[in-house]
């Protein structure tokens, strides 16, 4: 019965979400010239880089490469600017939180709703270099909704519980920056995972559930290969379970927030 009346309350703010995830595409270009087309320039300058960079710096000669590199790219950037933003939500809106009743979640789903609607668009690159290279799509491409629909429930989870850490403890947004780039490091962006491997540490990659989903966006979007069924169901439990520990932490200490916003 809960969980019918939390739905029904959800649906009715439907609109404020749609005017919130608005307003923060919005505000993230409101001072670039070249607006929502740094979503697509942004990432494909990074690739440029990090291919002249890391292709030289391990000998690389895979000319799919660069389609490597923006595959974990663009996935971890998406998980990163929507946890930053999450986090933020609530202390962010802390004047309209203090003056008009609306749901607080509500501030954090529309953090990383736009930040997905963004990532999304960025994606539009990944197409393009992929043709360029001549990356041959398969009928797996449409597994790659699934890695993507997981990083969504994943970042939306750890985003509330982010989100409602930081309004007792703003030491919060500094630890996660550094929690994030060791994330990135460990998610295997711009280097190949044997490497790693036969050092003997590849266990990194086993805990780490956001590679797990860079892995299976790989597999479908450039090798044309089936999901890892195994970290597509370790990657699924972990995002199930930050939303739900996200959700319950959050409906606890939602009624102090007023208090230390």
């Amino acid at each position: 019965m809960k969980i019918k009346n939390h739905l029904k309350n959800f649906l009715k703010y439907k609109y404020l979400l749609y005017e919130l995830v608005k307003k923060n595409i919005k505000l993230k270009y409101r001072r670039s010239y070249l607006g929502i087309l740094w979503t697509l320039i942004e990432p494909l300058l990074t690739m440029i880089v990090l291919t002249l960079v890391f292709g030289t710096l391990f000998g690389k000669d895979d000319p799919t490469y660069p389609v490597y590199i923006l595959c974990g790219r663009l996935l971890y950037s998406f998980f990163s600017s929507a946890t930053k933003a999450g986090l933020k939500a609530v202390s962010g809106n802390a004047a309209m939180i203090k003056k008009v009743y609306v749901p607080k979640y509500i501030y954090v789903v529309a953090a990383i709703v736009s930040n997905f609607v963004i990532f999304l668009i960025s994606l539009i690159v990944l197409v393009g270099v992929g043709a360029v290279l001549k990356v041959e799509p398969t009928w797996h491409i449409i597994e790659g909704l699934v890695p993507l629909v997981i990083l969504f429930v994943m970042t939306l989870g750890i985003g509330l519980i982010l989100a409602t850490l930081n309004v007792f403890f703003r030491d919060i947004e500094y630890i996660w920056t550094v929690v994030s780039m060791l994330i990135m490091y460990a998610s295997a962006i711009f280097y190949t995972t044997e490497r790693v491997i036969n050092t003997g540490n590849g266990w990194v990659f086993n805990i780490n559930p956001l590679y797990m989903c860079i892995a299976n966006f790989r597999n479908a979007v450039l090798y044309g290969k089936p999901m890892d069924m195994s970290y597509c169901i370790h990657s699924a439990i972990f995002a199930i379970v930050s939303v739900i520990v996200g959700s319950v932490l959050f409906y606890k200490k939602q009624d102090k927030f007023i208090l230390y916003v």
